[in-house]
């Protein structure tokens, strides 16, 4: 169990590192962050607008079988947004009934790519149903973790490819033994997370 603690606590040192660094990029590419909004410089945006392919050229340029995918791509935007609706629904409902922590939506949906004026408005259009639909995605999930986490915190038994950042506080897959004792200590192990919002007191006049 220490072993697992210490290259957890490892990846997360890791992973602060690797987004420290991303961020020294502001300097090299010459842009700042105020809130949501990207701001480049005057003589960067030139730059970068000269670099621009135009729409004929880039029309022109894609591939005729790339180009008749498009409608398949874009009717992803449906399902997508009905199922945005409905986990934010769930979530904004049943995580204040169990107490579990809100998942902060703007964390993982991130759309500023269609800041860059290198990028044509079709490419920028892209740009922006990419940057929804992969961050819908990780804010599903990260719903669906915590989740998993209140409901049903048991390993599994065959190997996963990929886990989540709460699998780790699981039980063992048969580890009857431990489940019952543990289970309500895991579902209230959410530590680190953003708390829910509290009810504002009114003071009294």
């Amino acid at each position: 169990m220490h072993k697992t603690q210490d290259l957890i606590a490892e990846i997360k040192r890791l992973e602060a590192e690797l987004l420290l660094e991303i961020q020294k990029q502001e300097e090299t590419f010459f842009y700042k962050t105020k809130g949501r909004k990207i701001v480049f410089d005057e003589a960067t945006v030139t730059k970068q607008k000269s670099e621009a392919t135009g729409m004929i050229a880039y029309l022109l340029d894609v591939p005729i079988l790339n180009f008749l995918t498009f409608p398949i791509i874009w009717f992803g935007i449906f399902p997508a947004m009905f199922m945005d609706l409905v986990v934010s629904l769930y979530h904004s409902i049943c995580f204040r009934v169990y107490g579990i922590p809100l998942v902060k939506r703007s964390d993982y949906i991130v759309i500023d790519r269609h800041s860059l004026r290198y990028l044509n408005v079709i490419e920028r259009l892209n740009c922006i149903y990419c940057g929804y639909f992969n961050g819908l995605m990780a804010y599903v999930q990260e719903i669906s973790a915590r989740t998993e986490q209140y409901w049903c915190p048991i390993k599994h038994a065959r190997k996963l490819t990929s886990m989540h950042k709460h699998y780790h506080k699981f039980v063992a897959f048969g580890d009857y033994e431990n489940y019952q004792n543990k289970l309500v200590k895991i579902r209230k192990d959410f530590e680190g997370l953003q708390a829910k919002p509290e009810k504002k007191k009114h003071k009294p006049t």
